[in-house]
C-alpha cells in the first residue's frame, strides 16, 4: 500500500543532515510544519515552513513544555484514512492529515553525562517528541515515521523511487525503529531515576542498549551475534583499536574477563592472560617485563590464542617478547611507537588502547530463554587485616600480601576454583570443575608441568570451603605451604587438624566467591 506524502511535521533536536531532506520534500511539493529551533533552522536554510503555533492556532506555553500536544497535531497523525467516521470527524474539525513525522528527542542522554543538575536533566526529558513518535508508529499504515538522521537517506530514496510516496513495508520498518527508540529513551530515564534513588532491583527492570556493531558470529560460526552498549555514553566502550581484525564475540568475552581482573591489580604492573573467559596467567611485578613473563609462564600452552591485558604502557622490549607468541588481542594503557611497529608484523593481531576505559561494576546479568538473573557484581577485595589464621603457624607481612593477591585472583576463576600462586604470580589454576578435588589436582598438575620449582612454599586459594580433607591433602603433598579459603564447612575442624599436622598455614576469609 503506497502512501502519498502531502504534509510533513519536522521537530528535531539534532538538526544535522536536514538540507538534503528538505530538497526532496520541496521537489514533491510536501508542506512542512515545524516548531521552535527546527522552524528557525528550516527558514535559515531557505525553505518554506509553517510554525506549529500558527498551524494549531494555539501558542506554545509553559516554557515550551506544551507546543505539539494539540488535537490538530495528534488527530492529524492518528486518524485512520480508511475509516469513514474518522474522515468525517477530521473534515468537521477541518484538520488536515499529517503523513510524515520526522522527530528526534531532547538530548537527555547527552545531558545526563555532562551534569548532575537534576532540574536540567528533567527539563531534557522529552514529552511531545515521544508522544508524536508513538502515535505515528502506531498508525504506520497511514503515516511514515523517521527518528534518526541516519535514515534520511533511506527516506529520500523511498520518496524518489515512488514519486513522493512511501511503501507499507518501509513504514512498518520505520515504525519498528521508532518503538525501539521510545523504549530505549524511556529505559534510560527509568534507570537514571533508579540510580538517583539508589534502587538496585526495581519492580520492573528495563535494560537499554544501542548496537555498537554486528559481530561476524557468536561463540560458534552458526550463531549470530552483536554487541550493545548499555550506557548513557553509548558511542564506544572506551577502547581504541589501533590495528587488527574486527573483534569477535569470544574476543569481547575474554576481554571483559581480563579487564575485571586487571582492575583489581593496582599496586604494581599487572598482566592478565585469559583463555575462554578463565585466567591462565596473572602477575603483579614492579617491572612490566617481568610481570608479562611471569603471567605467561603460568600456563604457556593455554595462553596460545588468548587475550592479554596490561595496566601499563607497552614498550619495545615487552612488544618483542609478546610477539614471540600467538595471541588474539593485546589490551594495554598505551603503546609506544616502536612497539606498534613490532606488532604491525602480525597484521591480524588486535591491538587495543584501554587508557580511556573505566570499569563501572554496575550489575551482572545472565539470561535464559527470555528470563534473566540480575545481581550486584562481586566487587569485594579481600582485606588482609580481616584474615583469620586458624592454624598454629602464623604468617609474616609479605605472606599476608601474597594471600590477598591469590584470593582476589581466585574470585575471577570459574567455580570450583583453586589457584596456586608464588611471588604475586599464578603458577597453577584449576577452573570450572564440579569437584573441588579435581580443581586441586588440575592446579597442581599445571604447576608441576610449567613451574615445578615454584610449588614448594606456594599459596593456594580456594573460592569456597573444602568439604573434605582430600583436596588439601593433594595441595600439601605437592608442596603448598599456605592455604586460604572461606571456611564454613561442617568439617572445618578436620581440615584445620590436617593443616596443623602437615605444619602449614591456613586462613579463613569468611567470604565465598562462586563464579559460575
Amino acid at each position: 500500500m503506497y502512501l502519498k506524502v502531502k504534509n510533513a511535521l519536522i521537530s528535531v533536536s539534532n538538526k544535522e543532515n536536514l538540507i538534503s531532506l528538505l530538497k526532496t520534500l520541496k521537489k514533491f511539493n510536501i508542506n512542512i510544519i515545524s516548531s521552535g529551533g527546527t522552524y528557525t533552522s528550516i527558514k535559515k536554510l531557505g525553505y518554506q515552513c509553517t510554525e506549529i503555533s500558527k498551524y494549531t492556532g494555539f501558542k506554545e506555553m509553559l516554557d515550551g513544555r506544551v507546543k505539539t500536544l494539540h488535537p490538530k497535531i495528534h488527530a492529524g497523525i492518528l486518524h485512520d484514512r480508511q475509516n469513514k467516521k474518522h474522515k468525517n470527524e477530521m473534515s468537521k474539525q477541518n484538520f488536515p492529515a499529517i503523513d510524515l513525522i520526522v522527530v528526534n528527542f531532547y538530548p537527555f542522554q547527552k545531558i545526563v553525562t555532562s551534569t548532575k543538575n537534576s532540574n536540567q536533566i528533567i527539563e531534557n526529558i522529552d514529552i511531545g517528541g515521544p508522544t508524536m513518535v508513538r502515535a505515528a508508529a502506531k498508525n504506520f499504515k497511514n503515516v511514515t515515521i523517521v527518528t534518526n538522521k541516519n535514515d534520511y537517506g533511506s527516506l529520500i530514496k523511498e520518496l524518489e523511487s515512488f514519486k513522493g510516496k512511501t511503501t507499507l513495508k518501509y513504514r512498518e520498518l520505520m515504525s519498528s525503529k521508532a518503538f525501539g527508540l521510545t523504549a530505549y529513551y524511556d529505559a534510560m530515564i527509568a534507570n537514571w531515576f533508579n540510580k538517583k534513588l539508589n534502587i538496585k532491583f526495581p519492580e520492573r527492570k528495563t535494560i537499554f542498549g544501542r548496537r555498537l556493531q554486528n559481530l561476524r558470529y557468536g561463540e560458534n560460526p552458526h550463531q549470530q551475534s552483536s554487541i550493545y552498549v548499555n550506557d548513557y555514553n553509548d558511542k564506544h566502550l572506551g577502547f581504541n583499536q589501533i590495528q587488527g581484525k574486527e573483534l569477535s564475540y569470544n574476543n569481547y568475552n575474554d576481554m571483559f574477563a581480563s579487564l575485571e581482573i586487571l582492575d583489581s591489580l593496582k599496586k604494581n604492573s599487572g598482566t592478565v592472560i585469559i583463555k575462554h573467559a578463565n585466567p591462565c596467567g596473572v602477575s603483579e611485578n614492579k617491572v612490566p617485563l617481568n610481570s608479562f613473563k611471569n603471567a605467561y609462564a603460568s600456563d604457556p600452552i593455554s595462553a596460545f590464542g588468548g587475550v592479554i591485558a596490561c595496566n601499563y604502557k607497552i614498550k619495545k622490549k615487552i612488544a618483542s617478547e609478546i610477539n614471540k607468541n600467538f595471541l588474539e588481542v593485546i589490551l594495554a594503557k598505551g603503546f609506544d611507537r616502536e612497539s606498534l611497529e613490532i606488532f604491525k608484523k602480525k597484521k591480524n593481531l588486535r591491538v587495543i588502547d584501554i587508557s580511556n576505559f573505566k570499569l563501572k561494576n554496575i550489575t551482572s546479568i545472565k539470561s535464559f530463554d527470555g528470563s534473566f538473573l540480575i545481581q550486584s557484581k562481586d566487587t569485594i577485595i579481600l582485606d588482609k587485616k580481616k584474615l583469620k589464621c586458624v592454624t598454629k603457624l602464623k604468617p609474616n607481612k609479605k605472606e599476608l600480601a601474597e594471600i590477598q593477591f591469590a584470593y582476589n585472583i581466585c574470585k575471577y576463576v570459574k567455580s570450583n576454583a583453586v589457584v596456586l600462586c608464588n611471588n604475586f604470580s599464578t603458577i597453577g589454576i584449576g577452573a570450572g570443575q564440579p569437584s573441588r578435588l579435581d580443581s586441586c589436582k588440575i592446579a597442581v598438575q599445571k604447576a608441576k608441568k610449567f613451574q615445578s620449582s615454584k610449588i614448594r612454599n606456594s599459596i593456594a586459594a580456594s573460592d569456597a570451603f573444602f568439604p573434605f580433607a582430600d583436596g588439601i591433602h593433594t595441595l600439601i603433598k605437592a608442596g603448598v605451604k599456605t592455604i586460604v579459603q572461606p571456611g564454613g564447612s561442617i568439617r572445618d575442624q578436620e581440615i584445620i587438624n590436617a593443616a596443623n599436622k602437615a605444619k602449614i598455614k591456613m586462613f579463613f576469609t569468611g567470604i565465598r566467591h562462586f563464579n559460575h
